[in-house]
Protein backbone atom coordinates (compact mmCIF):
# COMPACT_ATOMS: atom_id res chain seq x y z
CA UNK A 1 0.00 0.00 0.00
CA UNK A 2 1.19 3.37 -0.71
CA UNK A 3 2.16 5.69 2.17
CA UNK A 4 3.79 8.96 2.24
CA UNK A 5 5.82 10.75 5.36
CA UNK A 6 4.42 14.17 6.76
CA UNK A 7 4.72 15.88 10.52
CA UNK A 8 1.89 14.38 13.00
CA UNK A 9 0.26 15.32 15.83
CA UNK A 10 0.16 12.87 18.97
CA UNK A 11 -2.64 11.68 20.41
CA UNK A 12 -2.53 8.84 22.66
CA UNK A 13 -3.15 7.23 26.43
CA UNK A 14 0.15 5.51 25.80
CA UNK A 15 3.64 7.09 24.89
CA UNK A 16 7.35 7.26 25.85
CA UNK A 17 7.80 10.60 26.23
CA UNK A 18 11.40 11.98 26.53
CA UNK A 19 11.83 15.55 27.94
CA UNK A 20 15.29 17.55 27.33
CA UNK A 21 15.81 19.85 30.33
CA UNK A 22 19.04 22.14 29.49
CA UNK A 23 20.47 25.40 31.20
CA UNK A 24 20.89 28.44 28.81
CA UNK A 25 24.12 28.27 29.68
CA UNK A 26 26.64 26.06 31.85
CA UNK A 27 25.66 25.06 35.29
CA UNK A 28 25.29 22.50 37.65
CA UNK A 29 23.30 18.85 36.63
CA UNK A 30 21.85 18.08 40.28
CA UNK A 31 20.33 14.68 39.35
CA UNK A 32 21.90 11.17 37.62
CA UNK A 33 21.04 8.55 35.25
CA UNK A 34 19.05 6.36 37.22
CA UNK A 35 16.93 8.71 39.19
CA UNK A 36 13.73 9.10 39.80
CA UNK A 37 12.32 12.71 39.64
CA UNK A 38 9.81 14.62 40.04
CA UNK A 39 7.78 17.44 37.78
CA UNK A 40 8.45 20.19 40.45
CA UNK A 41 11.95 18.30 41.29
CA UNK A 42 15.14 21.36 40.14
CA UNK A 43 17.29 19.08 37.96
CA UNK A 44 19.72 21.77 37.12
CA UNK A 45 20.86 25.25 38.17
CA UNK A 46 22.99 27.83 37.22
CA UNK A 47 23.27 32.12 37.72
CA UNK A 48 23.06 34.24 34.93
CA UNK A 49 25.49 37.47 35.06
CA UNK A 50 24.00 40.30 36.08
CA UNK A 51 23.63 43.74 34.00
CA UNK A 52 26.53 46.08 33.81
CA UNK A 53 25.81 49.18 35.16
CA UNK A 54 28.34 52.22 34.70
CA UNK A 55 28.16 55.22 36.96
CA UNK A 56 30.12 58.44 37.23
CA UNK A 57 31.00 58.65 40.42
CA UNK A 58 33.50 61.26 39.97
CA UNK A 59 31.11 63.65 38.79
CA UNK A 60 28.82 62.52 41.47
CA UNK A 61 31.45 63.23 44.40
CA UNK A 62 32.68 66.64 42.68
CA UNK A 63 36.14 65.18 41.94
CA UNK A 64 38.88 64.75 39.71
CA UNK A 65 39.12 61.55 38.10
CA UNK A 66 42.66 60.40 39.10
CA UNK A 67 41.78 61.23 42.84
CA UNK A 68 38.59 59.28 42.60
CA UNK A 69 40.33 56.23 44.44
CA UNK A 70 41.02 58.18 46.85
CA UNK A 71 37.68 59.05 48.18
CA UNK A 72 36.10 55.44 47.28
CA UNK A 73 34.97 53.42 50.77
CA UNK A 74 34.85 50.18 48.66
CA UNK A 75 37.38 48.56 46.20
CA UNK A 76 37.21 46.33 42.60
CA UNK A 77 35.53 42.94 43.69
CA UNK A 78 33.71 44.10 46.52
CA UNK A 79 30.44 43.69 47.20
CA UNK A 80 27.95 46.23 47.57
CA UNK A 81 24.21 46.40 48.26
CA UNK A 82 21.92 49.06 46.55
CA UNK A 83 21.93 52.47 47.79
CA UNK A 84 25.46 51.66 50.31
CA UNK A 85 27.45 54.33 50.30
CA UNK A 86 30.60 53.68 48.37
CA UNK A 87 32.39 56.88 48.06
CA UNK A 88 32.53 59.62 49.94
CA UNK A 89 34.63 63.68 50.48
CA UNK A 90 35.51 64.69 53.56
CA UNK A 91 34.22 67.94 53.01
CA UNK A 92 35.16 71.07 54.46
CA UNK A 93 35.50 70.85 58.46
CA UNK A 94 33.35 67.70 58.08
CA UNK A 95 30.09 69.48 56.67
CA UNK A 96 29.68 69.85 53.17
CA UNK A 97 30.18 66.51 52.44
CA UNK A 98 29.41 64.32 48.72
CA UNK A 99 28.39 61.14 48.58
CA UNK A 100 27.93 57.76 45.90
CA UNK A 101 25.84 55.43 46.56
CA UNK A 102 25.66 52.01 44.65
CA UNK A 103 22.22 52.30 42.15
CA UNK A 104 22.36 48.66 42.65
CA UNK A 105 23.63 45.47 44.34
CA UNK A 106 26.36 43.36 43.20
CA UNK A 107 30.06 43.99 42.83
CA UNK A 108 32.16 46.46 41.88
CA UNK A 109 33.68 45.51 38.75
CA UNK A 110 36.28 48.28 38.16
CA UNK A 111 37.41 52.15 38.70
CA UNK A 112 38.51 54.25 36.41
CA UNK A 113 41.02 56.71 36.90
CA UNK A 114 40.50 57.98 33.36
CA UNK A 115 36.82 58.60 33.22
CA UNK A 116 35.81 58.04 37.14
CA UNK A 117 33.48 56.00 36.01
CA UNK A 118 32.75 53.21 38.52
CA UNK A 119 31.16 49.68 36.63
CA UNK A 120 29.09 47.96 39.05
CA UNK A 121 27.95 43.72 38.11
CA UNK A 122 24.59 43.44 39.35
CA UNK A 123 24.14 40.34 41.52
CA UNK A 124 23.48 36.62 39.39
CA UNK A 125 20.47 35.51 38.45
CA UNK A 126 19.75 32.27 39.78
CA UNK A 127 18.36 30.28 37.05
CA UNK A 128 16.83 26.73 38.24
CA UNK A 129 15.13 24.16 35.38
CA UNK A 130 12.90 21.24 36.90
CA UNK A 131 12.26 17.94 35.36
CA UNK A 132 8.86 19.30 34.29
CA UNK A 133 7.29 15.80 34.13
CA UNK A 134 7.46 12.47 36.43
CA UNK A 135 9.64 9.89 35.60
CA UNK A 136 13.56 8.58 35.26
CA UNK A 137 16.80 10.52 34.12
CA UNK A 138 18.16 8.14 31.44
CA UNK A 139 20.79 10.64 30.34
CA UNK A 140 22.97 13.62 31.75
CA UNK A 141 24.46 15.74 30.09
CA UNK A 142 27.33 17.39 31.85
CA UNK A 143 27.45 21.17 32.77
CA UNK A 144 23.73 21.44 30.85
CA UNK A 145 20.98 19.67 31.98
CA UNK A 146 19.12 15.74 31.76
CA UNK A 147 16.88 13.99 29.32
CA UNK A 148 13.79 12.82 31.73
CA UNK A 149 11.74 9.55 30.50
CA UNK A 150 8.33 8.42 31.42
CA UNK A 151 5.21 6.34 29.94
CA UNK A 152 2.38 9.03 29.92
CA UNK A 153 -0.44 9.63 28.55
CA UNK A 154 0.28 12.23 25.28
CA UNK A 155 -1.95 15.29 23.97
CA UNK A 156 -0.12 17.54 21.09
CA UNK A 157 -2.12 20.36 20.34
CA UNK A 158 -1.88 22.39 16.78
CA UNK A 159 -1.29 26.10 18.71
CA UNK A 160 -0.83 27.12 22.39
CA UNK A 161 0.63 29.99 24.07
CA UNK A 162 2.20 31.12 27.45
CA UNK A 163 4.71 28.41 28.99
CA UNK A 164 4.72 25.65 30.95
CA UNK A 165 2.94 25.05 33.89
CA UNK A 166 1.16 21.79 35.90
CA UNK A 167 -2.27 21.11 37.78
CA UNK A 168 -5.09 18.77 37.96
CA UNK A 169 -7.13 18.45 34.61
CA UNK A 170 -10.69 19.38 35.75
CA UNK A 171 -13.00 18.94 32.52
CA UNK A 172 -15.80 22.23 32.28
CA UNK A 173 -18.29 21.44 29.83
CA UNK A 174 -20.23 18.26 28.68
CA UNK A 175 -19.13 17.39 25.28
CA UNK A 176 -16.68 18.43 22.15
CA UNK A 177 -18.58 20.80 20.25
CA UNK A 178 -20.02 22.85 23.58
CA UNK A 179 -18.51 26.19 23.80
CA UNK A 180 -16.30 27.52 26.79
CA UNK A 181 -18.20 30.44 28.39
CA UNK A 182 -17.24 32.79 31.74
CA UNK A 183 -19.90 31.30 33.64
CA UNK A 184 -18.14 27.58 33.27
CA UNK A 185 -15.05 29.22 34.78
CA UNK A 186 -15.45 28.40 38.60
CA UNK A 187 -13.16 29.16 41.77
CA UNK A 188 -12.83 25.79 41.91
CA UNK A 189 -10.57 25.98 38.79
CA UNK A 190 -8.04 27.61 40.45
CA UNK A 191 -4.54 25.88 39.42
CA UNK A 192 -6.47 23.40 37.67
CA UNK A 193 -5.65 22.84 33.92
CA UNK A 194 -9.66 22.94 32.60
CA UNK A 195 -10.86 21.43 29.79
CA UNK A 196 -13.23 23.22 27.45
CA UNK A 197 -15.16 21.68 24.13
CA UNK A 198 -14.92 23.48 20.36
CA UNK A 199 -14.04 27.32 21.52
CA UNK A 200 -13.18 29.77 24.12
CA UNK A 201 -14.26 33.17 23.89
CA UNK A 202 -11.52 36.29 24.79
CA UNK A 203 -14.17 36.76 27.91
CA UNK A 204 -13.74 32.94 29.13
CA UNK A 205 -9.79 32.97 28.49
CA UNK A 206 -9.82 36.36 30.90
CA UNK A 207 -12.39 34.79 33.27
CA UNK A 208 -9.65 31.89 33.79
CA UNK A 209 -6.61 34.21 34.22
CA UNK A 210 -9.50 35.57 36.86
CA UNK A 211 -9.96 32.61 38.75
CA UNK A 212 -6.24 31.28 38.55
CA UNK A 213 -6.37 28.64 36.60
CA UNK A 214 -3.00 26.71 35.16
CA UNK A 215 -4.12 26.08 31.59
CA UNK A 216 -6.87 26.25 28.74
CA UNK A 217 -7.21 23.32 26.33
CA UNK A 218 -9.94 23.95 23.96
CA UNK A 219 -10.77 22.73 20.08
CA UNK A 220 -10.60 26.29 18.48
CA UNK A 221 -9.76 29.49 19.34
CA UNK A 222 -10.09 33.05 17.43
CA UNK A 223 -7.14 34.57 15.73
CA UNK A 224 -7.87 38.00 16.12
CA UNK A 225 -8.19 37.61 19.44
CA UNK A 226 -4.46 36.79 20.17
CA UNK A 227 -3.57 40.24 19.20
CA UNK A 228 -6.07 41.43 21.14
CA UNK A 229 -4.19 39.65 24.18
CA UNK A 230 -0.74 40.22 23.20
CA UNK A 231 -1.15 43.33 21.41
CA UNK A 232 0.62 42.15 18.24
CA UNK A 233 0.45 39.77 16.25
CA UNK A 234 1.87 36.20 16.63
CA UNK A 235 3.75 35.56 13.48
CA UNK A 236 6.51 32.11 12.48
CA UNK A 237 8.52 32.44 15.48
CA UNK A 238 7.84 30.28 18.10
CA UNK A 239 5.19 31.30 21.26
CA UNK A 240 5.41 30.37 24.25
CA UNK A 241 7.02 33.10 26.36
CA UNK A 242 3.76 35.06 26.75
CA UNK A 243 3.07 36.61 29.86
CA UNK A 244 -1.40 35.76 29.98
CA UNK A 245 -1.81 34.77 33.49
CA UNK A 246 -2.37 31.43 31.93
CA UNK A 247 -1.61 28.62 29.37
CA UNK A 248 -4.17 28.46 26.23
CA UNK A 249 -3.41 24.61 24.13
CA UNK A 250 -5.43 24.85 20.93
CA UNK A 251 -5.67 21.40 19.99
CA UNK A 252 -7.75 21.84 16.44
CA UNK A 253 -7.30 25.01 14.92
CA UNK A 254 -8.44 28.82 14.53
CA UNK A 255 -12.00 29.70 14.70
CA UNK A 256 -15.23 27.82 16.13
CA UNK A 257 -13.82 23.80 15.65
CA UNK A 258 -15.34 20.99 18.21
CA UNK A 259 -12.31 19.34 19.85
CA UNK A 260 -11.45 15.78 18.01
CA UNK A 261 -13.90 13.20 19.85
CA UNK A 262 -10.81 11.05 20.43
CA UNK A 263 -9.01 13.65 22.29
CA UNK A 264 -11.84 15.03 24.53
CA UNK A 265 -12.74 11.53 25.69
CA UNK A 266 -9.17 10.35 26.38
CA UNK A 267 -8.69 13.83 28.58
CA UNK A 268 -11.78 13.53 30.45
CA UNK A 269 -11.12 10.00 31.44
CA UNK A 270 -7.73 11.24 32.86
CA UNK A 271 -10.02 13.87 34.83
CA UNK A 272 -8.22 14.71 38.49
CA UNK A 273 -5.03 13.30 37.03
CA UNK A 274 -2.17 15.71 37.40
CA UNK A 275 -0.88 16.84 34.54
CA UNK A 276 2.31 18.77 32.79
CA UNK A 277 1.58 21.14 30.07
CA UNK A 278 3.45 23.37 27.82
CA UNK A 279 2.11 25.99 25.06
CA UNK A 280 5.51 26.71 22.97
CA UNK A 281 4.52 26.24 19.61
CA UNK A 282 6.51 26.31 16.39
CA UNK A 283 5.42 25.22 13.29
CA UNK A 284 8.47 25.59 10.60
CA UNK A 285 11.85 23.88 10.56
CA UNK A 286 12.07 22.34 13.88
CA UNK A 287 8.43 21.72 15.14
CA UNK A 288 7.38 22.11 18.36
CA UNK A 289 3.89 21.27 19.57
CA UNK A 290 1.81 22.68 22.38
CA UNK A 291 0.83 19.56 24.97
CA UNK A 292 -0.23 17.83 27.66
CA UNK A 293 0.97 15.45 29.50
CA UNK A 294 -0.08 12.61 32.21
CA UNK A 295 2.91 10.20 32.92
CA UNK A 296 1.53 6.64 34.45
CA UNK A 297 3.77 6.83 37.37
CA UNK A 298 3.00 3.40 38.46
CA UNK A 299 4.28 1.97 35.18
CA UNK A 300 7.94 0.77 35.09
CA UNK A 301 10.14 2.93 33.03
CA UNK A 302 13.07 1.35 31.15
CA UNK A 303 16.35 2.26 32.10
CA UNK A 304 18.12 2.74 28.67
CA UNK A 305 16.97 6.02 26.77
CA UNK A 306 13.45 4.92 24.07
CA UNK A 307 15.04 5.07 20.69
CA UNK A 308 11.29 6.54 18.28
CA UNK A 309 10.64 3.90 16.14
CA UNK A 310 11.41 5.00 12.23
CA UNK A 311 8.02 6.20 11.08
CA UNK A 312 5.67 4.58 8.88
CA UNK A 313 4.00 7.44 6.84
CA UNK A 314 0.44 8.15 5.99
CA UNK A 315 -1.74 5.85 4.33
CA UNK A 316 -5.43 5.33 2.85
CA UNK A 317 -7.51 5.57 5.77
CA UNK A 318 -5.75 7.60 8.41
CA UNK A 319 -6.23 10.60 9.67
CA UNK A 320 -5.08 13.52 8.97
CA UNK A 321 -5.58 17.89 9.51
CA UNK A 322 -5.11 20.52 7.66
CA UNK A 323 -2.58 23.13 8.55
CA UNK A 324 -3.05 25.55 5.70
CA UNK A 325 -6.10 27.88 4.56
CA UNK A 326 -9.12 26.97 3.67
CA UNK A 327 -8.79 23.98 5.31
CA UNK A 328 -7.10 24.72 8.33
CA UNK A 329 -7.89 22.90 11.88
CA UNK A 330 -10.46 20.38 9.57
CA UNK A 331 -10.01 16.96 10.46
CA UNK A 332 -10.48 13.98 7.45
CA UNK A 333 -9.88 10.49 5.98
CA UNK A 334 -7.00 10.28 3.36
CA UNK A 335 -8.62 8.69 0.56
CA UNK A 336 -6.30 8.70 -2.16
CA UNK A 337 -2.72 8.90 -2.60
CA UNK A 338 -1.90 9.77 -6.57
CA UNK A 339 1.28 9.28 -7.09
CA UNK A 340 1.24 11.68 -10.81
CA UNK A 341 2.05 15.78 -9.97
CA UNK A 342 -0.65 17.76 -9.74
CA UNK A 343 -0.14 21.85 -10.93
CA UNK A 344 -1.68 23.68 -8.17
CA UNK A 345 -3.91 27.67 -8.15
CA UNK A 346 0.21 28.96 -7.87
CA UNK A 347 0.97 27.14 -10.90
CA UNK A 348 3.39 25.00 -9.07
CA UNK A 349 3.15 21.30 -9.34
CA UNK A 350 3.47 19.42 -6.19
CA UNK A 351 2.23 16.04 -4.85
CA UNK A 352 -1.27 15.80 -3.35
CA UNK A 353 -3.64 13.42 -1.75
CA UNK A 354 -7.49 13.00 -1.64
CA UNK A 355 -9.12 13.97 1.90
CA UNK A 356 -12.59 13.13 2.83
CA UNK A 357 -13.71 15.37 5.59
CA UNK A 358 -16.43 14.48 7.95
CA UNK A 359 -19.00 16.89 5.82
CA UNK A 360 -18.66 14.70 2.68
CA UNK A 361 -16.42 17.07 0.97
CA UNK A 362 -13.49 15.72 -0.65
CA UNK A 363 -10.22 17.90 -1.64
CA UNK A 364 -6.87 17.39 -3.38
CA UNK A 365 -4.36 19.11 -1.09
CA UNK A 366 -0.54 19.51 -1.27
CA UNK A 367 0.95 16.47 0.65
CA UNK A 368 2.97 19.85 3.12
CA UNK A 369 -0.54 20.60 3.81
CA UNK A 370 -1.33 18.27 5.65
CA UNK A 371 -0.25 16.42 9.01
CA UNK A 372 -1.65 13.01 10.60
CA UNK A 373 -3.02 12.14 13.85
CA UNK A 374 -1.32 9.54 15.42
CA UNK A 375 -3.69 7.91 17.99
Amino acid sequence: MAAIFTPGLTVTPHHIVLKDRRLPLEGTVEVEVGAIVEAGQVVARTDLPGKIYPVNVANHLGVDPGRLKEFMLKGVGDSVEEGELIGETPGLFGLFKSEAHAIVGGTIESISPITGTVIVQASPIPVEVDAYINGKVVEVIPGEGCVVQAAAALIQGIFGLGGETRGELATAVEAPGDHLEPEDLKAEHKGKIVIGGAYATIAALKKAVEVGAAAVVVGGFDYDEIKVLLGYEVGVAITGGEQLGTTLIVTEGFGHIPMAPATFKLLKSLEGRRASVNGATQIRAGVIRPEVVVTHDDEDVPEEKWEAPEPVGIAVGDLVRGIRAPYFGKIGTVSGLPVELVTMASETKVRVLEVTFGEGDVAMLPRANVESIEE
